[in-house]
């Protein structure tokens, strides 16, 4: 029986040890989450592009002639940089000589053929064409710079409610530019360079007079009567052959004649090239030219400064009315902002004083544009 007993537990040991450790079931198998769809980012909301308003430009020279019709030219692109959807489309030339046998407002029905829906007369000499066209096309809005028709106590005023008229006060540049010649010369003999006679012309000739006498007098305590200063007018804005007087010719008789200081008061720069010639040949001559603030540029060596109109900001004023339907009528004589005369965003007029001018000279010259800022006035009489 033992024996039988031994051997029951031998088998039974036997019987363990062949079975080894428990295996732990597998972890039950999990399906992965299914994927979120990608998100879609909406797309960025983008705004209108603005609309498109066309204004067209009238100029009476060519549109790079460094004068009068460039200063309106550069302020046509100031209105495309600072109005979003202006455009500018221009007619250069637009005078009797060039364009014979066709009319400003004739030119200007071209322009609003071509999609203009505001039209620019840039020179006195389209003041009659200016209003034919008004009246003819009373939706078109037009700017005539330089004009009087909307001067309510002028002579020719005109009820024009889709007209505005733009000048600046080029009195005061006129005074700058003939205190700077006077300060600079050296035989007291000064030229001015005139275009045609009309109102406006004797005025400004009038004013550079009066700025040169005033500095002559009462800054460098000379006598008045050692100053001489003449007008010569050539007969229109600028030169045509035959027609007009040459300016070329005409600046070098002032120089040939003493007078080493000219001032331009005619929309191209026949002074200033005329001076550059001289002065290249060490003779000591000055010139002061007009109504572009780039001019001297074309010969810094003679140039004293330069009495400028800055147009963009008052014709950006008038095209934005015109195109958010809000123009406004009227006669805007504009002059400097006496804060800073030369900015570009506010003063309708400035002085870039020149390379020319002696240091000294610039000093005073401030001086006396502080004198007209605080109402000195040149025009008051005896």
């Amino acid at each position: 029986m033992w024996r039988i007993a031994s051997l029951l537990v031998i088998f039974a040991m036997l019987v363990a040890a062949c079975g080894g450790a428990a295996t732990e079931a597998p972890a039950p198998e999990t399906e992965a989450p299914p994927e979120a769809p990608p998100v879609t980012e909406a797309p960025p909301e983008t705004e209108a592009p603005p609309e498109e308003f066309v204004f067209g430009m009238l100029l009476v020279g060519p549109y790079n002639d460094h004068g009068w019709s460039q200063a309106h030219y550069d302020a046509g692109l100031y209105v495309e940089a600072n109005l979003p959807g202006a455009r500018m489309i221009y007619l250069d030339k637009v005078n009797p000589a060039d364009r014979a046998g066709t009319t400003p407002d004739q030119l200007a029905e071209e322009l609003v053929a071509q999609g203009a829906q505001l039209i620019i007369f840039n020179s006195d000499d389209m003041k009659d064409a200016s209003t034919l066209f008004a009246q003819n096309h009373p939706d078109v809005p037009v700017i005539m710079a330089s004009g009087d028709q909307l001067w309510a106590d002028g002579a020719d005023f005109q009820d024009l409610p889709n007209m505005v008229n733009i000048m600046g006060r080029m009195e005061y540049g006129k005074m700058m530019g003939g205190c700077a010649a006077a300060l600079t010369t050296q035989t007291g003999q000064i030229g001015y360079l005139g275009p045609l006679i009309n109102d406006e012309t004797r005025r400004l000739a009038a004013s550079a007079y009066l700025g040169a006498r005033y500095c002559w007098t009462e800054i460098l305590g000379n006598d008045a009567a050692d100053l001489a200063f003449r007008v010569t007018w050539i007969g229109f804005w600028f030169n045509i052959p035959g027609f007009t007087a040459d300016p070329t010719q005409v600046a070098n008789e002032f120089f040939n004649s003493g007078y080493d200081v000219v001032i331009s008061g005619i929309d191209t720069t026949e002074a200033l090239v005329e001076a550059a010639r001289r002065g290249a040949a060490d003779e000591a001559v000055w010139a002061i030219p007009y109504d572009y603030i780039g001019a001297c540029d074309e010969a810094q060596a003679i140039c004293l400064g330069v009495p400028y109109f800055n147009w963009g900001p008052a014709y950006l004023e008038a095209i934005r009315g015109a195109a958010e339907g809000s123009f406004t009528p009227g006669f805007f004589w504009n002059g400097p902002d006496w804060t800073d005369i030369n900015n570009p965003d506010t003063s309708a007029v400035g002085f870039a004083t020149g390379p020319a001018l002696a240091e000294e000279d610039f000093i005073t010259l401030q001086d006396f544009i502080l004198g007209l800022s605080g109402g000195l006035n040149l025009w008051t009489g005896p």
